[in-house]
């Protein structure tokens, strides 16, 4: 079967094609699609091996790898994806948590809003750049402020689907803090959307999760007021 013909024959995977999945910007899966082998391979053999492969990307481009401002391209791109923009694959990158006792006895809804995190599209490997919004009622129990930006930030650094991001930090949020309280709204633009396809640079996606007493629509009413003032 010749090139032409394979791509006019793409996969099915639920009754889409590969193709449509990623231009329409389905998901699969609520965990992060990962080979078992994932980790076998150390960091730095990742690193050697992204360049090499970057480099032949390039290439075929027709880019000239001897040029001073490219011959650095392939080691800078590999060290930017598995040291920063995509670390949040490997769990050893997992913010580690720590509960203390609610012992200001707030039992009101916590808002933290506007964090700010960039990921990057798993259809086409270009950035997502948005705002968390986070918020949960206390179980007894309470975590640093900062823990609730690392875990969007872990959870972002990863080839990403908005609607899998809210839901993972939804669930780490509801295991880690014991309750089933918890708020994730998140508002972000697509350059999978804005510099390529429909090429749509004004329009953003907002996708929610409401759990426990965040279900009520006086606690969404109230959660959206903090948000918008």
């Amino acid at each position: 079967m010749n090139t032409e013909t394979t791509s006019k024959t793409n996969e099915k995977l639920n009754g889409f094609t590969t193709e449509a999945i990623g231009d329409d910007h389905l998901f699969t899966s609520l965990d992060t699609p990962m080979k078992p082998n994932a980790f076998d391979m150390s960091n730095e053999e990742k690193k050697k091996r992204i360049s090499i492969l970057f480099s032949e990307i390039m290439d075929v481009m027709g880019l000239d790898l001897t040029d001073d401002s490219l011959q650095g391209t392939p080691d800078r791109v590999a060290k930017m994806y598995i040291e920063e923009i995509f670390s949040g694959l490997d769990p050893k990158n997992k913010p580690k948590m720590a509960l203390f006792e609610n012992k200001y006895q707030y039992n009101q809804m916590l808002v933290e809003k506007n964090i700010t995190f960039y990921s990057n599209c798993e259809h086409h490997f270009v950035p997502i750049i948005g705002k968390a919004h986070i918020a949960y009622k206390s179980s007894g129990k309470v975590i640093g402020l900062s823990k609730l930006n690392r875990i969007v930030q872990y959870y972002a650094k990863r080839p990403q689907v908005q609607e899998r991001l809210t839901n993972q930090i939804a669930n780490e949020l509801m295991s880690v803090l014991e309750t089933e309280h918890v708020a994730v709204i998140i508002d972000a633009k697509h350059l999978c959307v804005s510099s390529r396809g429909v090429q749509d640079d004004t329009s953003t996606t907002v996708t929610t999760f409401y759990g426990g007493e965040f279900n009520d629509a006086s606690k969404i009413l109230e959660l959206q007021n903090y948000i918008n003032n």
